[in-house]
């Protein structure tokens, strides 16, 4: 089938006007003429209302349509249409229900009465940018006496049995009796008092025009029982289907026979569309929502409290972060092999943390989305600091919250479902695949943007905030993933400090405006301290952050008891151990707190460094398997009696060595879980220092998030997308000359098939005379287009000449050139 052929049937296609889109509201339709096909109404766009169509629905470039047709027919699509919808306010959507309900085509003036009822005046206000709204997302077409929705919308939108409409409709009369015996059509036609038909379909029309009288249905209704109206009652505003047995009531059998209840099925009646509209008042929907609900502030803080709330939040989240990660630099948790965190591990980061485990799942996927941690890429594969960790650690706190808080407000992996459960019934788990949802930066962001509307300091209720969301973006499915997401990004940004006390901060502010919010972040965070505050009962007290490597000595001689304002470390025989195991001597600790303590160091402190110290080392494990090496024999001696030592194996080889089972690092915890303080030693009998090399992953990038759909065209793709549409436009309706030897089955206006001879010399001819010829060309990859060119070099196989379509000199190939015709004489 030649390239023409295919084309001709697309243009066919959309001209149906139940299959086209809108016309855009920038152009319109000749002068008194309205469009009769979506190509007509789209060719009839400018180049911005076309750009603007594309902006707003980028699924319709990819691959970018040959020709306007091929645009109206993609548009039309149920997948284009899906997503056009979806991102609908909820009056533009209720204005499309309301057409969805309404004829076809339906009048400008018809489509306001089922708004507004002729009383609703912010309906009938906003209605018009609605309807604007329509034709820019190509929804709508046709001018305002003859307003068409497409048809693949008007099947989502309109009722049916198994679909109910939002507009609580249900089916028209003819659709509802569509099964209806003829007979049965008449029963209904006499008993409401209108003459009888000589076929179903009239007998239809006529029950029609009887429930779209309004004066001849209010005299039918003023003749039903009050029991009747009460059943109507609760079927107008929908749902319209009801419940009937088989003996019927008599108020249920009266509107059942005059045909105001419809059988659905054996046992279940509906309230057809019009009488229902008829009851309503003509009003589409029981409530309509013109006017996007109001965010205003709740509560108002002043701006530098809700900085410095912010600010304090920031700097919490710094610390939860780096304390996180760094407890993965040794031995991480292993990756599970679907991918993510075990239960168990993320049990532990919660501990570790002292947060609940949902908030630890949170700090793991934000450092992750970071790039601060990844999987080792090892054959037993776990978690570790990537590289970049090591320079974010070095960079100032403030640029250390910028790169958190930028790598969180596009991310699209969403913690918060850790825990639940995927369609296949798998748990999702953290770090795991599955968490990534494509919609969350786009809320994010829009929620950030609505608090940034406030007054600075201004604290929405969140639950207007959440009805503005749903506004903007009507829940059309069983799953209210926006609202939960917009929940989930309002306590997000509490705990990482771009908002405080429920409004945006300066950082926060700068952030969403792409400016650098560690600019205005950095004069909020305190400046870090050199020194501690040492106390009798074995504690220290940092009054504020520690510099880098007062607190990285302190961290490793001391356990973190609690955190906040202050942090407060306690010192105990174990932390001790740990700094000497690290190589620190006792003199170089003493040395340590007396430097950096404001107060002086308390005997009990400096008594308990000593004494550690005098038994560090005493005993010495090397490898045998393993021994135990100590000059005081008694001391051996006791260890050997100890029941809790029978697990090691241990068994005297000389009166100061003691041989063990186990290997050097089971006996070391196995003799300090008895109380001793082993040292590991080396074969030449020197101290080991246990100081373990931190792992890193190899480099790794962060994630890249996952985006909802295309991504949005940037100007310059537009423009090239318009001027392809456009010049491929002007070849698919370029008119032809017939061939005078086209057979009698050719389609009129179709190229027909020519041979390779044919070809060449109607192109070697153009050539000559330096006319145009339409020709239908199959490319490389098999893709059909129709081109416009004007022939200049014919040779080798191949034409050259200047596309009208490309607006530039193209080489085609003569074999795949499927067919070629003359222009007519004013297309020259």
């Amino acid at each position: 089938m030649g390239t023409g052929r295919l084309t001709g049937r697309r243009d066919q296609e959309a001209t149906v006007p139940e299959a086209s889109t809108a016309a855009g509201s920038a152009g319109g339709s000749p002068a008194g003429s309205s469009p009769r096909s979506l190509a007509e109404a789209l060719r009839a766009r400018d180049d911005a209302a076309l750009a603007a169509l594309l902006r707003a629905r980028p699924d319709l470039l990819g691959p970018v349509p040959g020709d306007v047709t091929q645009l109206a027919t993609r548009a039309g699509t149920r997948a284009s249409v899906v997503r056009a919808l979806d991102r609908l306010d909820r009056f533009a959507l209720q204005t499309a229900e309301a057409l969805a309900v309404g004829p076809d085509p339906c009048p400008y003036a018809v489509l306001e009465g089922l708004l507004t009822g002729g009383e609703d005046e912010r309906a009938r206000a906003a209605l018009p940018d609605a309807v604007a709204t329509l034709r820019d997302q190509a929804l709508v077409w046709g001018d305002e006496d003859r307003l068409r929705l497409v048809r693949t919308a008007r099947e989502l939108l309109a009722p049916s049995a198994s679909r109910p409409s939002p507009t609580g409709l249900g089916p028209t009369v003819a659709e509802a009796t569509a099964g209806m015996s003829p007979t049965r059509v008449q029963e209904i036609v006499a008993a409401v008092g209108l003459p009888a038909t000589h076929d179903p379909v009239s007998a239809v029309t006529a029950l029609t025009g009887l429930f779209t009288d309004p004066e001849r249905m209010s005299a039918l209704l003023d003749e039903a029982p009050a029991e009747a109206h009460q059943v109507l009652g609760r079927l107008v505003w929908g749902p319209p289907y009801g419940e009937v047995t088989p003996n019927p009531t008599p108020p249920v059998r009266w509107l059942r026979d005059r045909g105001l209840l419809l059988p659905a099925t054996a046992r279940t009646v509906v309230l057809p569309r019009e009488v229902a509209l008829h009851l309503r008042g003509g009003l589409a929907h029981r409530d309509t929502a013109p006017v996007a609900p109001p965010v205003p502030a709740h509560r108002e803080h002043r701006p530098q409290l809700v900085d410095a709330n912010a600010a304090g939040q920031a700097l919490a989240a710094l610390a939860t972060v780096e304390e996180l990660v760094k407890s993965w630099e040794h031995a991480g948790p292993p990756v599970l092999r679907a991918g993510g965190l075990s239960v168990r591990d993320l049990k532990r980061a919660a501990a570790l943390l002292d947060t609940t485990e949902p908030q630890a799942a949170f700090w793991a996927e934000l450092a992750y989305a970071a790039g601060l941690l990844a999987g080792d890429g090892e054959a037993d594969e776990r978690y570790a600091p990537t590289p970049a960790f090591d320079d974010w650690v070095e960079l100032p706190p403030a640029e250390r919250w910028s790169h958190l808080a930028a790598a969180w407000l596009p991310a699209t992996r969403t913690a918060p479902l850790v825990g639940e459960q995927d369609p296949k019934g798998r748990t999702l788990s953290a770090l795991g695949p599955e968490l990534d949802r494509s919609a969350a930066p786009e809320v994010r962001r829009r929620v950030l943007e609505l608090l940034g509307e406030l007054p600075e300091g201004g604290a929405p209720d969140p639950e207007t905030l959440l009805a503005r969301l749903a506004w903007e973006r009507p829940v059309r499915g069983a799953s209210d993933l926006r609202g939960r997401l917009a929940r989930w990004t309002l306590a997000e940004a509490e705990v990482l400090g771009v908002t405080g006390r429920g409004a945006l901060s300066g950082p926060g502010r700068a952030l969403l405006e792409h400016r650098d919010p560690a600019s205005l972040l950095a004069p909020l965070l305190p400046e870090p301290v050199d020194h501690v505050l040492l106390q009798a009962d074995l504690t220290a007290v940092a009054p504020g952050p520690l510099r880098r490597p007062l607190g990285d000595t302190l961290a490793v001689l001391a356990d973190v008891e609690s955190k906040g304002g202050a942090t407060v470390y306690r010192f105990t025989p174990g932390s001790v151990r740990r700094a000497l195991d690290a190589g620190h001597a006792a003199a170089d600790l003493h040395a340590f707190l007396k430097e950096h303590s404001r107060t002086p160091v308390p005997q009990p402190l400096a008594y308990l460094i000593d004494d550690v110290a005098r038994r560090h080392g005493h005993l010495r494990v090397g490898a045998a398997s393993s021994y135990v090496r100590c000059d005081d024999d008694a001391m051996l001696g006791e260890i050997l009696v100890d029941k809790r030592s029978a697990g090691l194996g241990l068994r005297r080889l000389a009166p100061t060595v003691l041989a063990a089972q186990a290997d050097p690092t089971v006996l070391l915890e196995g003799l300090r879980a008895m109380g001793y303080a082993p040292a590991a030693e080396s074969r030449t009998g020197d101290v080991l220092v246990a100081r373990a090399d931190a792992h890193r992953t190899p480099a790794r990038s962060a994630p890249v998030p996952v985006p909802e759909g295309p991504p949005v065209p940037d100007a310059t793709l537009l423009a090239a997308a318009v001027r392809a549409i456009r010049a491929g436009d002007v070849a698919a309706t370029a008119v032809r000359k017939e061939p005078a030897a086209a057979s009698a089955s050719a389609v009129p206006g179709e190229l027909p098939r020519t041979s390779a001879a044919e070809t060449l010399a109607t192109v070697q001819a153009a050539a000559l005379t330096g006319s145009a010829v339409w020709i239908g060309y199959v490319n490389a990859e098999g893709a059909a287009s129709q081109r416009v060119i004007a022939p200049v070099r014919v040779e080798g196989g191949f034409v050259t000449g200047y596309d009208h379509t490309a607006d530039e000199v193209r080489t085609y190939a003569l074999h795949r050139i499927t067919g070629v015709a003359e222009l007519a004489d004013d297309q020259v």
